[in-house]
């Protein structure tokens, strides 16, 4: 399911919640596409990290992770950019994942 995020600009954003499926199969990418340079660089330096001295096996597993993760964390970014949801549905949607409370 997805959630509209307006910004005050009139900038309307419709974003996915929950597993992110393009992220489990592009990773550092997707964040790229969207703009957040910062969380694609995370990525990029927790792979690199982990994935060292594992032989690589670290970096699947937190391409995994992350596919758990980064639309929560991309959310989170929008409503401190000052994005805010469009209509109750989409704000209700948010408190009951735990995103925004009310």
């Amino acid at each position: 399911m997805k959630v509209k995020m307006k910004h005050d600009s009139g900038v309307v954003k419709e974003v996915k919640y929950g597993f992110s499926w393009t992220t489990f199969f592009f990773g550092f990418i997707v964040p790229l596409i969207r703009g957040d340079i910062k969380w694609a660089l995370i990525m990029v330096a927790i792979s690199i990290a982990v994935g060292i001295p594992t032989v690589g096996i670290g970096g699947c597993i937190s391409g995994i992770i992350f596919s758990f993760i980064y639309n929560k964390i991309y959310i989170k970014e929008l409503l401190v950019k000052g994005y805010k949801p469009v209509t109750e549905e989409d704000k209700s949607i948010l408190v009951e994942n735990n995103i925004i409370s009310i």
